[in-house]
C-alpha cells in the first residue's frame, strides 16, 4: 500500500550549558531507542551539526508516522513518557512541531551519513495574505512558538544546503517572521 501522507515529528532540543558530555551522550542514545516504538516509521536523534536561529538549540529529533493516531500513540508510549521525565531537568528549552507531509519521500528512512535539514519558518501576523509553499503547516501550535511552517529534506552532503536561505528569503521573505534551519547528520549505525 503506497502512503498518500506522513506524519512529520520534529522536536528541538537545547541541553543546559553546564551537563557533562557522558550525560548528554546518553541523552541521545536514549533519543535514538524511542525509535523502537512500533508506530515509529522512522526515527532519528542526535546533536544539531549546523544552526541558523536565534534560539540556540543543541539536538534534534525527527521521526515519522502513518497518522496522527499512530503519533499519538507514540506520545502517550510508557518509553516515550519516561524518555521525558528522565532528560527534562537537563533541558533549557524544548520545541516540538508537527505536520502532514503530502510528499511522501519514496524511502521513509534516510540513508545512513545523510545530512537532515529542517527549515521552520514563523509567518508574519500583519494580515498577510496566506501563501502555499511546498512544505507542512503545524497542526499541533501549542509547543511549536510561533513556528507554523516547515519542511524537512535530507541532502547527500553539508554543503548542499547554502542556497536554500536566499532561496527562502527570495520566495516568501515578505511573509516571514522568522526562521530557524537545523542541519543534522543521519548516523551511520541506529
Amino acid at each position: 500500500a503506497v502512503m498518500s501522507q506522513i506524519i512529520e515529528h520534529i522536536v528541538l532540543f537545547k541541553v543546559k550549558d553546564n551537563v557533562d558530555s557522558d550525560k548528554i551522550e546518553a541523552m541521545a542514545n536514549d533519543l535514538k531507542n524511542l525509535g523502537t516504538i512500533d508506530q515509529a516509521l522512522y526515527l532519528s536523534a542526535g546533536p544539531i551539526q549546523r544552526l541558523i536561529s536565534p534560539l540556540g538549540f543543541t539536538h534534534v529529533l525527527h521521526s515519522r508516522y502513518k497518522s496522527k493516531e499512530d503519533l499519538n500513540a507514540y506520545v502517550a508510549h510508557p518509553v516515550h513518557l519516561r524518555a521525558v521525565e528522565e532528560w527534562m531537568p537537563i533541558w533549557e528549552d524544548v520545541m516540538a512541531f508537527d505536520y502532514i507531509a503530502d510528499i511522501v519521500p519514496g524511502s521513509l528512512t534516510p540513508p545512513p551519513g545523510s545530512v537532515g535539514k529542517i527549515t521552520l519558518l514563523k509567518e508574519k501576523s500583519a494580515g498577510a495574505d496566506q501563501i502555499t509553499v511546498g512544505l507542512g503547516e503545524t497542526f499541533s501550535p501549542v509547543n511549536a512558538k510561533g513556528f507554523s511552517i516547515a519542511s524537512v529534506a535530507y541532502l547527500k552532503v553539508l554543503g548542499e544546503t547554502e542556497t536554500l536561505q536566499d532561496l527562502v528569503k527570495e520566495k516568501v521573505g515578505d511573509y516571514v517572521d522568522g526562521t530557524i534551519v537545523v542541519e543534522f547528520v543521519v548516523p551511520l549505525s541506529s
